[in-house]
C-alpha cells in the first residue's frame, strides 16, 4: 500500500485565525496503561509521526502525520504502541513516545466563530479556520474553550476534534 501523508495547510499551521498492511504477524493482546481509560485523547509530540498498520516497527507505515500537537483519539494500548484514530477517522498504530497527554483540539468543518463566553449570542472574539489547533482549556456542557496563539474563545464541541461528546474537562 502506498504511503499517505497527512498535513494541514501552512496557513492553518500558523494558526489561521481571522480577527473578528503486512499484518501476517500475530498482534499482542491489549493491556491497560497508566491512565487505564479508553478512549481518550492525546496529542502528537513531534512534527513527523508514522502511523503503522500494526503495533510494531515491522508493520508498514500507512500514514505520516506532519503536525505537532494534533490530537488523536487513543483507542487501545499494546505494550509501547497505541491504536489511534485521527480527525478523519483513519485508524492505525503510533509508538507511545510520539504521543503526550497534552490536550489540544482541532477546528473541523468550516470557519468557526470563537465566542467570548459559552453562548451562541456571545460576542465573537475571533474566527478560526479548519485545521487550527489550540490548547483545550476547559469544557462546560456543549461548549469548549481553546487558546490558539494570542486568541482564545469558546466553540461548540461539535466544531472541534479532541474531546469526547460528554467528557468533563478538565
Amino acid at each position: 500500500m502506498a504511503r499517505r501523508v497527512v498535513g494541514i495547510a501552512a496557513a492553518a499551521a500558523v494558526m489561521g485565525l481571522l480577527i473578528g498492511g503486512g499484518a501476517a504477524a500475530r498482534s499482542p493482546a491489549p493491556e491497560p496503561d497508566a491512565s487505564g481509560k479508553f478512549p481518550r485523547f492525546e496529542s502528537l509530540r513531534a512534527n513527523k509521526v508514522f502511523m503503522r498498520t500494526g503495533p510494531g516497527e515491522q508493520y508498514p507505515v500507512e500514514w505520516i502525520f506532519l503536525r505537532r500537537d494534533m490530537p488523536l483519539e487513543v483507542i487501545v494500548s499494546v505494550e509501547h504502541w497505541r491504536k489511534v484514530k485521527d480527525w478523519q477517522g483513519a485508524i492505525g498504530w503510533v509508538h507511545q513516545k510520539m504521543l503526550w497527554p497534552h490536550r489540544d483540539a482541532m477546528v473541523t468543518g468550516a470557519v468557526r466563530a470563537l465566542h467570548a463566553s459559552p453562548a451562541p449570542n456571545a460576542a465573537i472574539v475571533a474566527r478560526a479556520e479548519p485545521g487550527v489547533i489550540g490548547k483545550l482549556v476547559e469544557c462546560q456542557g456543549a461548549w469548549c474553550r481553546i487558546e490558539a496563539g494570542d486568541y482564545g474563545g469558546w466553540l461548540m464541541r461539535g466544531e472541534i476534534f479532541g474531546v469526547e461528546p460528554t467528557e468533563t474537562y478538565p
